[in-house]
């Protein structure tokens, strides 16, 4: 029996469950495995530990013993005057040397410390401090007392270099017997502590171990280069002999030692000497051997996991084939029925007529579209033929279509069917006949309402028709080429301007039939797809001959025309006839360099005539001068007379030089020295120009300078040009005592905006433009006061080279204001 989707669900959960407990377990027993085999590694370590201690401590207390027992043999052979028998005891003291490798030296010394007798035959004579040494054992006992720097007995005396040698004193008191000398001599061996650090080393076979040997009181005498203490200190505070030497004489622990890091330590004290050996491994590199075989336990582990994950995922696998052929059968199941209800559906909402009849083409099935049909249920129309549905005139073909012939394809007609609105709709009709072998059983088919698209084409027609009448009616030669480069269509225009009829036109290809003026027309103005691909629009202006023969200027737009599936369908052309608009815009262009040359030859001639007139009015004006100075006293009349030509020669010499100004703004004559500066200090030097004529007509300038730099980039003589100007005419009209304004700042635009402002007649509205222009004076000032009418448009020529602009405007209570913008720039520019 197939299990349900939950039964299958809750199995395969309990297979995942039981793979992780058994990945779990043996994770669990690799590592407790790998656990036991730690702790198994760590006793073998801590075993050798002891055991090595035991091996070293025998080895230094024998080297000891044996260095005694050569002391005592040779106080045994030794006379009662050990001062006579020097050389004696010298050879006898270098066969002890000799005998024993662990000493370096071996000596007899009297009371004083004075060495008697040496292995070593260069410190005879020479005094030991032997009492430093430590306590001195009573007489026929050795003692080993504390460790001395030095190599030798006499380097003791001396202060150390740093060289790190040392020896460790073996001392033996011996009295002399009777009939001697009767003073007590001491027999002193120096044992070498490298020798016994030299047999620890070479015992110590695995890395991370030390050995060390310590005095019973806490000085170190020997120990292995791994040690990081140096011989001859006192390590009294360590835990060896803090806490263990004085509870028993060996012993070991797991925990600091002498090496950094955890360590495995091992003591034991000498037999007979007060020695105390100390061995230690470093607990890491006891436990390399377990690491390396951790490999292995991993190894395994990671093969059990495997297995385990390779069973679960089999049993998972074939849980999930079997939950996979159960969907697939529900799912099945739920299709074929899903697929019953959704056809059930789509029969019932589908638009179309669907039916099937007998082999005489009585209804059999009927959709519920039918109902448009009929007034009751579709199920009425069941056993009636479709023909007599149909309207009277079509019943004959749609009878063809039921008919038994051998034709098995699809069958087609269009009929017309009575509506219950009381309409009639178009359907085109498709009908299959349904054959059980040779035998035709009936028939299924499906009608179309095609009422809609009929009048949707019968609309389209007629918006055809509309847009051809258009293109036939329009002015504008127009015509159209298919993608194969053949005309399509011309219109009536386009016949009127090549005399071209569309009859001899229309599909062929596209040759020269407007050649251009000059020129035959290149193969790609005429070919449609070349010039105009992957644009919207070509236009271009070209010359063509019409038909009579004449030139005309046309411009010429092609137009891609987009086809029903997405491609380019042709190329659309249009004609457009611009002749007369050419000559008016020639005729425009020829008046234009006219009046250009106009005034090129008006600004020539006031140029050569202002410098023919400077010359004689300088002579007049000078000798007007000179008969005003002369005449001054001798003759008063003839000198007002010289005055008088005077002041007309000087104005007239004003008119010269403003017409002059105006030749060179107008001509490439003048030239400009731009420069960028601060026009604050333009500006005040030409207010300080008018000092004296301020002074004549008593009237004041109010100056208000702006705090920061106005930095432009002008011309500056030109620049002081317009401002003394300007200033002049305020002057000029101000009424005597009154006060002009001359005010400086910058805008929020940037620009540096001079303002000249005085309390004269002020200038009517309609003129505040037209006083710009040469020759042209305000109505308001034209009182015989003086000036040319060119001033201001000086002013204004060269503010337009300097890109500034000049304006006037009224004040409020009287006067007038002229204000001067230039463009600014960066204050740090200047100079």
């Amino acid at each position: 029996m197939p299990l349900s989707i939950a039964q299958s669900r809750r199995l395969v959960r309990s297979t995942c469950l039981a793979g992780v407990l058994l990945a779990l377990a043996a994770l669990l027993g690799v590592l407790l495995m790998a656990w036991r085999t730690r702790a198994d590694a760590i006793d073998a370590a801590a075993d050798r530990t002891r055991l090595l201690a035991r091996v070293l401590e025998d080895q230094a207390t024998r080297t000891v013993d044996a260095a005694a027992l050569g002391l005592t043999t040779l106080a045994d052979g030794m006379g009662s005057s050990p001062a006579r028998e020097v050389e004696r005891l010298d050879l006898m003291l270098r066969q002890l040397v000799a005998a024993q490798p662990s000493l370096r030296a071996a000596a007899v010394l009297d009371s004083q410390g004075r060495i008697l007798a040496s292995s070593t035959p260069r410190d005879v004579g020479q005094r030991v401090a032997i009492n430093g040494w430590g306590p001195i054992p009573a007489a026929g006992t050795t003692a080993l007392l504390r460790s001395q720097p030095g190599r030798g007995l006499t380097d003791a005396n001396v202060q150390l270099r740093g060289d790190g040698l040392s020896f460790l004193p073996l001392v033996l008191p011996w009295i002399p017997p009777l009939g001697g000398e009767g003073a007590p001599l001491y027999l002193v061996a120096a044992i070498n502590p490298d020798a016994i650090a030299n047999y620890q080393q070479s015992t110590l076979e695995e890395h991370g171990q030390a050995a060390a040997l310590f005095s019973y009181g806490g000085q170190l005498l020997a120990a292995t280069t791994t040690v990081p203490l140096t011989p001859g200190s006192w390590q009294k505070d360590h835990r060896l002999f803090r806490t263990a030497l004085p509870a028993q004489d060996h012993g070991e622990w797991r925990g600091p030692g002498l090496q950094p890091g955890a360590q495995l330590f091992a003591y034991r004290v000498s037999r007979t000497r007060p020695l105390v050996v100390a061995v230690e491994q470093s607990e890491h590199a006891a436990l390399a051997t377990w690491r390396r075989s951790l490999w292995w336990d991993a190894a395994a582990l990671l093969i059990l996991e495997v297995l385990v994950c390779a069973a679960t995922t089999a049993t998972l696998r074939a849980l999930e084939a079997r939950a996979r052929a159960r969907r697939v059968l529900d799912d099945a199941h739920q299709r074929l029925a899903s697929s019953e209800r959704e056809m059930s559906v789509v029969l019932r909402s589908v638009q179309e007529l669907i039916f099937r009849t007998d082999a005489q083409g009585r209804l059999s099935f009927v959709n519920a579209r039918w109902a448009l049909l009929t007034d009751g249920s579709p199920d009425q129309l069941l056993g009636k033929q479709v023909a007599e549905l149909a309207a009277h005139g079509d019943r004959a073909s749609v009878g063809l279509l039921f008919a038994p012939d051998e034709d098995g394809s699809v069958r087609t007609s269009e009929a017309t069917f009575a509506t219950t609105q009381g309409g009639a709709r178009r359907f085109a009709l498709a009908v299959v006949p349904l054959r059980a072998g040779d035998e035709v059983r009936g028939f299924a088919g499906s009608a179309v309402d095609i009422t809609d698209r009929r009048a949707a084409e019968s609309r389209l027609q007629h918006q055809l028709d509309l847009v051809a009448l258009l293109l036939e009616l329009s002015p504008q030669p127009t015509s159209m080429v298919d993608r194969e480069g053949c005309y399509v269509t011309v219109n009536r225009a386009w016949e009127q301007f090549t005399g071209r009829s569309r009859a001899e036109v229309i599909g062929q290809p596209v040759s020269t039939p407007m050649p251009e003026a000059e020129a035959e027309p290149s193969s790609s103005d005429w070919v449609p797809f070349e010039p105009v691909r992957g644009r919207s629009l070509l236009r271009y202006e070209t010359q063509l001959r019409d038909r009579e023969g004449d030139c005309r200027d046309v411009v010429v737009s092609k137009v891609v025309v987009p086809g029903d599936r997405g491609q380019a369908a042709g190329v659309l052309f249009t004609l457009t006839d611009v002749s007369e608009f050419r000559r008016a815009e020639r005729a425009t262009l020829e008046a234009k360099e006219a009046a250009e040359e106009s005034s090129r030859v008006k600004s020539e001639f006031i140029a050569n005539i202002s410098h023919e007139l400077r010359t004689p009015l300088q002579s007049i004006i000078g000798y007007s001068e000179l008969g005003m100075t002369r005449g001054a006293e001798s003759a008063p009349r003839l000198a007002s007379m010289f005055s008088d030509i005077h002041s007309s020669g000087r104005r007239m010499l004003s008119l010269v030089n403003d017409l002059l100004d105006v030749s060179k703004l107008e001509s490439a004559v003048g030239t400009f020295d731009l420069e960028r500066c601060d026009l604050r200090l333009h500006v005040a030097s030409v207010v300080r120009e008018f000092d004296p004529l301020l002074a004549s007509r008593r009237l004041r300038i109010s100056v208000s300078q702006a705090t920061a730099p106005l930095v432009a980039r002008v011309d500056p003589l030109r620049f002081q040009q317009v401002i003394r100007n300007i200033l002049a005419n305020a002057i000029r009209f101000s009424p005597e005592g009154g006060i002009v304004g001359v005010q400086t700042e910058s805008t929020a635009s940037g620009e540096a905006l001079i303002t000249v402002m005085d309390r004269g007649p002020g200038i009517p509205p309609s003129e505040l433009e037209c006083i710009f222009d040469a020759f042209i004076q305000s109505s308001a000032t034209k009182d015989g006061s003086g000036g040319t009418g060119l001033g201001l448009a000086i002013c204004r020529k060269i503010l337009a080279v300097l890109g500034g602009r000049v304006s006037a405007r009224n004040r409020e209570g009287g006067g007038s204001a002229f204000e001067v913008a230039l463009p600014m720039g960066a204050p740090e520019d200047v100079g």
